[in-house]
């Protein structure tokens, strides 16, 4: 059994999130205790526990481990428990299956006292072994999802899910993550990348597990978990940017057939193209209206550019889009009476379709992105409201007012 330190005393904590890995886990912490003892580090495992029925905490008891339970189910849920519980300056996470190289902790601590904030571990940098990782997962999943996080964050990391990595505990700890699932691994790079984290890698090795059970992971279930958290955690590139294209397109067109018919390369465009450059300019404008909602609403949770999340809200305030919503109705409805005055000068009878539709249909989509830009105000107010009313509690705390005392 390792003799207890106090918190003071520990440098790093090398945590393992676990749930009934019995099988594996005493091998896991002996080998990350020797690497600590070799590398001369005072430290501490510590396990974090899922709810185990195998009896996985006595086994890491009786290794030398500490163990903590965590009441939130999940590798994410683990991992956060264990991130609050580690007693380390630094912590240095990895499955407990014994897959991860646990007695060469060295590249990971040295860059840690560099100053690095996180430190990922690159499996393909450093070797997989044969068996080691499904053949989806080598050559589609995280090649691709890897790449699509470079593309989004602009992180120069090579292997977006490895799953040993290190990082500053009190500089992770203002992240506060919050993913339970695997997309925990995710949430703590991504996150870390848009709050300007020092992000670093180091080769490490990957070998086939030492389970006699099928993993936890499930890859078509956690792959798209693992998509989807990028998607929505990147507003600007996919939705403003598109939602811009697409506007941009949808205008031009509008305006361009409002006209007349169009001839481009022999091929002509005319009303049945109109009703589709109209519907790109609605489409168009809730892409660029939800990603400014993303981006305000990721002002709260620290996951996007206070400047950016400031300039939309400027943008998409109550009283803007009220004026700019009813700029675009009034203009719609200017265009319906024109319609129907025209209509009228007949006696209401048979129309020229073509020639109405031009009319019409632009009006119609004014009155309908009017409407849109008014509730989107409406909206966008209330997600401001929890601004105010946090900066004014903020204010109360560090500034309370004059103690008043009752007479009755």
């Amino acid at each position: 059994m390792a003799r207890s330190v106090r918190n003071d005393e520990v440098e790093v904590t090398v945590l393992l999130p676990c749930l009934n890995e019995a099988e594996t886990l005493e091998v896991c912490i002996r080998k990350a205790r020797r690497s600590l003892d070799e590398l001369g580090v005072r430290g501490e495992v510590l396990v974090s526990d899922n709810g185990s029925t195998d009896g996985s905490q006595e086994i890491a008891v009786r290794a030398g481990a500490r163990v903590s339970h965590a009441p939130m189910r999940g590798y994410g849920g683990a991992l956060i428990n264990g991130v609050e519980q580690a007693r380390g300056r630094y912590v240095i996470m990895a499955d407990a299956d014994d897959s991860y190289d646990l007695s060469d902790l060295g590249p990971f601590i040295h860059e840690l006292r560099r100053g690095r904030d996180v430190v990922m571990g690159n499996r393909f940098r450093g070797g997989i072994a044969d068996g080691a990782m499904p053949f989806l997962h080598r050559h589609l999943g995280n090649p691709v999802l890897s790449w699509l996080g470079r593309r989004l964050f602009n992180l120069n990391v090579g292997d977006f899910h490895c799953g040993i990595r290190g990082f500053n505990r009190d500089r992770v700890r203002q992240l506060q993550l919050c993913m339970p699932g695997m997309e925990f691994a995710s949430e703590l790079v991504v996150r870390a990348a848009l709050n300007g984290y020092d992000i670093t890698e180091v080769p490490t090795t990957l070998r086939p597990d030492g389970r006699s059970r099928p993993p936890h992971l499930r890859t078509w279930r956690d792959g798209w978990r693992h998509l989807r958290f990028l998607l929505v955690f990147a507003p600007r590139k996919m939705l403003i940017w598109p939602g811009a294209v697409l506007f941009t397109v949808g205008l031009i067109g509008t305006v361009t057939l409002a006209v007349g018919p169009l001839v481009v390369g022999g091929i002509g465009f005319d009303v049945s193209t109109l009703v589709y450059t109209c519907l790109a300019m609605l489409a168009g404008a809730q892409l660029l209206l939800f990603g400014a909602f993303a981006l305000i609403y990721g002002r709260y949770e620290g996951i996007t550019d206070l400047r950016q999340s400031d300039r939309w809200s400027r943008y998409v305030r109550l009283e803007t889009c009220t004026a700019g919503g009813i700029a675009l109705i009034l203009l719609g409805l200017a265009g319906t009476i024109l319609a129907v005055a025209t209509w009228g000068a007949t006696g209401f009878g048979a129309q020229d379709a073509s020639d109405t539709m031009r009319v019409v249909l632009p009006s119609s989509t004014a009155i309908g992105l009017g409407a849109t830009l008014i509730f989107a105000g409406l909206f966008s107010s209330l997600l401001s409201l929890r601004r105010v009313s946090v900066a004014v509690a903020d204010q109360q705390i560090s500034e309370p007012g004059p103690l008043v005392v009752s007479t009755h």
